[in-house]
């Protein structure tokens, strides 16, 4: 159960990074999106972190609490599985549309080394989130190697959206499908090789080879 500071650094996620396209991720932009959405100043400003990767976390945990809001288990349910991370990745970058500046600097600001443990952070748990959403219950190393492809494919098409100059973001939104088609095409070819008794692997055959080697 969220805690009341934890509930209203929420409500304020999304319009501190429409601010932040303008201020940056500093405290004016708390101080904007307080009085824009008639929060008191001096609890916006306990509940929101002052550091500028713990802001842009707190911004991206909105965008994930958004997107569960929106993805009800009937509107999902009446997607498969691909059109659900399509669903979910265009979603979010609607959501984020707003601020596509602040998420530009914010990227910048995750990519630098005193953050880069909290950025791969952050990415894993939208992955894990969207994952989630779409109803995936994998407990085996399905569930790491889903999390680590959505990842990648989330991340690029975020890139090529924060320099889509394009209608309606029609570039961004070839990549995505050209991704995920990528993505489907290793899945399959994954399935059949895992299904292969003859080419698959023997975990206790390699483990032999490693305390008694061939001569």
């Amino acid at each position: 159960m969220p805690t009341p500071l934890e509930k209203l650094r929420l409500k304020l996620a999304l319009p501190v990074g429409q601010h932040a396209a303008f201020d940056g991720w500093t405290a004016k932009a708390v101080e904007s999106a307080a009085a824009q959405a008639g929060i008191d100043m001096a609890q916006a400003k306990l509940a929101f972190p002052k550091d500028p990767a713990q802001m842009v976390d707190a911004y991206i945990l909105g965008v994930d609490a958004a997107m569960e809001t929106h993805f009800n288990p009937d509107r999902i349910a009446a997607l498969k599985v691909r059109e659900r991370i399509r669903a979910l990745i265009w979603y979010r970058l609607e959501v984020m549309g707003p601020a596509r500046e602040a998420v530009r600097t914010g990227l910048s600001i995750l990519a630098m080394p005193r953050n880069a443990v909290l950025g791969l952070r952050i990415a894993w748990r939208s992955a894990d989130r969207m994952w989630r959403i779409a109803g995936d219950t994998a407990t085996d190393y399905n569930h790491y190697s889903k999390r680590l492809i959505l990842s990648a494919v989330y991340g690029s098409t975020l890139l090529a959206w924060l320099d889509d100059q394009s209608e309606s973001w029609a570039e961004t939104s070839a990549f995505l499908d050209r991704r995920l088609a990528g993505v489907m095409r290793f899945e399959k070819w994954k399935a059949s090789w895992a299904g292969s008794d003859l080419h698959r692997p023997s975990l206790t055959r390699f483990l032999g080879r490693l305390r008694y080697p061939a001569r």
